[in-house]
């Protein structure tokens, strides 16, 4: 899968899983464990629920898959 989560949406996740994580200690919830998400897809680059709606804030343009050369007909 190729990169779907730009630098900007990348910072914003980052910052908010952790204010979710830190909110979670201080309130000692379990709740802030859900602050993980944003800091694995911020990390990973890659957001799933992006997929389906066709949203994608990278920049960087990814070549097209190659495709295989078609066999000798004969």
């Amino acid at each position: 899968m190729n990169c779907n989560v730009g630098t900007a949406d990348r910072i914003i996740r980052v910052v908010l899983g952790a204010i979710i994580l830190a909110a979670g200690f201080v309130y000692q919830s379990w709740w802030g464990l859900i602050g993980l998400i944003p800091l694995g897809t911020a990390a990973a680059g890659r957001c799933m629920l992006y997929v389906p709606f066709g949203i994608n804030t990278c920049k960087i343009k990814t070549p097209p898959p190659e495709t295989p050369p078609s066999p000798p007909e004969g």
